[in-house]
């Protein structure tokens, strides 16, 4: 991809998260919703294993849900985002841990930008729904082998691939079951191994639609693979059956054998520690 349509995807969408930032803030609070709560913020807890005065890098950081959990659990945080939207709710939020917390206004497909923050500044970096937002990865993944200290790791989270992206149709249908009608939820998947840049709306009532950058697995990992990572942790966290109570067939609750997400640990491979 060249630079220029590098930077025309990248300020459209900056726009789209700066006009929907205010909806956003509104719908996510201090604490997220229940996508957040149940599937991506334990995930990447378990993953990352926090322990008091760990530096942490949280890219795409949006209004700071993960900024301030980190905090809370004791780890000093940087977040940063290219909305500066965002970025203002993330600061009008952040009262509790102010002296663990910073935010910047930064693009995290700009390696140079990356790079002012501190090389090996970071015990670890996480992106917690941001990567399909990203017009390219490279950049960042590049970056994180010079911030990143020995040991360190980066740990994100993204709808996952296979199951949850613009090209994924939701069905709910009914079965006869040895004698018994239940609803059997499904989906359909009419794309998955080209990457593709589409729109659509994370939150129903958001005023403009935003882009998702999809990419299939082996390019989403094979980018960290190029860069130097090896992965070390994965987890598909779906909802469970207690979870099921959204009375909307396409909500997500109701797809308890299918993971709307995919949260990956990378770590420096062995080859990549000796090179360096």
């Amino acid at each position: 991809m060249s630079n220029d349509s590098t930077n025309a995807l990248n300020n459209e969408t900056r726009d789209a998260w700066n006009t929907n930032a205010s909806v956003w803030d509104a719908r996510m609070g201090d604490d997220g919703n229940d996508f957040h709560q149940l599937l991506i913020r334990p995930a990447i807890e378990r993953l990352l294993e926090v322990k008091p005065g760990t530096r942490i890098l949280d890219i795409a950081c949006g209004t700071g849900l993960t900024t301030r959990r980190l905090a809370s659990l004791g780890a000093h945080v940087i977040g940063i985002d290219f909305a500066e939207e965002m970025i203002a709710y993330a600061r009008r939020r952040t009262q509790q841990h102010e002296t663990s917390i910073e935010y910047y206004v930064l693009d995290a497909t700009d390696e140079t930008a990356l790079l002012a923050l501190g090389e090996r500044s970071f015990d670890a970096a996480v992106s917690a729904m941001g990567l399909m937002d990203m017009a390219e990865i490279d950049p960042l993944l590049q970056a994180l082998t010079k911030l990143l200290r020995p040991g360190g790791c980066f740990i994100f989270a993204v709808m996952h691939p296979c199951f949850n992206s613009t090209h994924v149709s939701m069905a709910a249908e009914l079965k006869d079951c040895d004698g018994q009608f239940i609803t059997e939820y499904s989906v359909k998947v009419s794309g998955y191994l080209q990457p593709s840049t589409t729109k659509g709306l994370a939150l129903e009532n958001q005023p403009k639609p935003q882009l998702y950058f999809h990419r299939p697995l082996h390019v989403l990992l094979g980018a960290a693979f190029r860069a130097g990572f090896v992965l070390d942790g994965l987890e598909e966290p779906a909802f469970g059956a207690d979870d099921s109570s959204n009375s909307r067939f396409y909500s997500w609750s109701n797809f308890t054998q299918i993971p709307p997400a995919l949260v990956a640990r990378l770590r420096f491979s062995d080859e990549f520690l000796r090179k360096s």
